[in-house]
């Protein structure tokens, strides 16, 4: 039973006196026995204090003052429990962190396991020998970069039997003391000789006898030893741009191809995963200018430049993300070591200028119903000399006129810019001012921005106060306004049927214009 707010219901009613007589008798025996009490307690404190004293008599100096004398000052004793108690906190405070960093340590490990045996995963001995590993991580090296026409959806359909040709495939020059990288591409449809399987495209070596047999082969080709190998496929490509948050790119020309995944639209823009994969494999948008390889080889190697520029430029947690990803969708040699040893020693590396591009050369022949690309063998011995000595493949930058696509850099700097362009647009630019050499003036400049196909001329009259730079398409909008920028006067103006032109921009130079 709980007592309640007045007491123990069952005690018994007493008198006033009887009451006090019984409190003051109750209140002497608490007293008597608070004080034996107390005494005990001080006695057996004491006692526990001077036990606790001998056990610390190697850490604390109190004892060896006190151990002889049967008095126990306080103050020592309460510095004594005091020294003791900060002493268990600080112990509990290290077994705590030590845990914390066992099971840290344990969880990055467990994660830094798994992404190296991830990315090493499907190596095989043949591979292995057929690589040409450098004496010391700073020496340049040569690398073959694959990436494979696999991803989940075609292996989930069996469509090619778990065999599969190499979509694309560079050669790369790692230079890290220099920090300089050179990618070379290799048309897929190259002629050559591929072992016991005799003449063939390149890319079947890939399907004949895996990565083995294509480094086997890429070496053979070119004459350099191939140190190290990487393999990725379309799912992997995606995946490693969208971890990096997309890259900007600047796409010469509107991609719209269906059997490349889509549509991409003209000038600099950041692409996603997807749409990074549509402009580096697509070839047919390209049709109604040329070899469609050769366009969509020079793309994959801006897309490869804009990945490790943005890569060495990420901050750590993005780094480890895009690792993460890599080692899922990447097949290399490499470990995991060696690849963050590797970044490391890029970091600085601009793509601009420190990253030289190129083709190997070739001429197209149909021979049997078959279309091959024909290697020119002394031509591409020059180019590997060059290359070799850490120069790049040619003596200066190429650009295609038809599209503006970049098919050589020397790393010069020059190539892109900051603004948006779509490189196959037509420009008709008329003097609306009377003034001379105004059209030639705006010409530099959009040339300068990336533009190639130009028309000049006077306009109907010269009475145009201002700039106005004309388009029909609304797709063309922000590229007109890229434009005005760029000459610094003007404005941007959809016709409105008053404009008598066939070209996708008319410029017509006003009296605001200055020289």
């Amino acid at each position: 039973m709980t007592h309640g707010k007045h007491g123990n219901p069952r005690s018994r009613r007493t008198t006033a006196s009887s009451q006090q007589s019984v409190q003051s008798r109750a209140h002497a025996r608490r007293s008597q026995s608070a004080t034996r009490h107390a005494a005990e307690k001080a006695r057996s404190s004491r006692s526990a204090d001077y036990e606790d004293l001998k056990r610390t008599s190697s850490d604390f100096d109190v004892y060896s003052q006190i151990s002889g004398s049967s008095y126990l000052d306080s103050d020592s004793i309460r510095a004594v429990r005091k020294k003791r108690k900060r002493r268990k906190i600080l112990t509990g405070v290290c077994v705590s962190l030590l845990v914390v960093l066992l099971v840290g340590a344990g969880a990055a490990f467990a994660y830094v396991s798994k992404i190296g045996s991830n990315i090493t995963s499907g190596l095989d001995s043949a591979l292995l020998s057929a690589l040409s590993p450098t004496d010391t991580p700073e020496d340049p090296f040569y690398m073959l970069l694959m990436g494979v026409d696999s991803s989940s959806d075609r292996e989930a359909s069996n469509e090619l039997d778990g065999t599969y040709r190499s979509d694309s495939m560079m050669l790369a020059r790692i230079d890290p003391k220099q920090k300089k990288a050179t990618l070379l591409s290799i048309p897929r449809d190259s002629k050559v000789e591929i072992g016991s399987h005799g003449t063939n495209k390149i890319n079947a070596a890939h399907a004949f006898g895996g990565p083995a047999l294509a480094v086997e082969t890429v070496s053979k080709l070119c004459g350099v030893p191939i140190a190290h190998y990487a393999e990725i496929n379309f799912d992997g490509f995606i995946k490693v741009i969208n971890a990096l948050g997309g890259i900007e790119v600047d796409v010469p020309i509107e991609i719209d191809d269906w059997r490349a995944g889509g549509y991409v639209p003209a000038g600099r823009q950041v692409l996603d995963g997807d749409q990074a994969l549509i402009f580096a494999r697509s070839r047919h948008s390209y049709d109604d200018y040329g070899d469609g390889d050769i366009y969509r080889s020079a793309n994959q190697r801006v897309v490869l430049s804009a990945v490790a520029q943005k890569l060495l430029a990420s901050d750590a947690l993005t780094i480890a993300g895009t690792l993460q990803a890599i080692s899922e969708c990447v097949m290399t040699d490499m470990s995991l070591d060696q690849i963050i040893g590797l970044a490391q020693s890029m970091q600085g590396m601009n793509a601009a200028t420190d990253i030289y591009t190129g083709t190997i050369p070739t001429e197209s022949e149909y021979r049997n119903n078959i279309w091959y690309e024909v290697v020119d063998e002394s031509e591409l011995k020059k180019i590997m000399k060059r290359v070799d000595a850490g120069l790049p493949p040619a003596e200066e930058d190429e650009i295609d006129d038809a599209t503006g696509t970049v098919i050589s850099s020397t790393g010069s700097g020059e190539l892109g810019g900051e603004y948006s362009v779509d490189r196959t647009a037509t420009i008709r630019i008329r003097n609306g001012n009377g003034r001379d050499g105004v059209c030639a003036e705006a010409e530099a400049i959009l040339e300068g921005m990336g533009y190639r196909k130009f028309d000049t001329g006077n306009a109907n009259n010269f009475d145009y106060p201002t700039t106005e730079v004309v388009y029909k398409d609304d797709k063309n909008a922000e590229f007109a306004k890229q434009m005005v920028s760029a000459l610094g006067v003007g404005e941007a103006k959809k016709d409105d049927g008053d404009y008598l032109f066939e070209s996708d921009f008319l410029v017509i130079i006003g009296d605001d214009w200055q020289s």
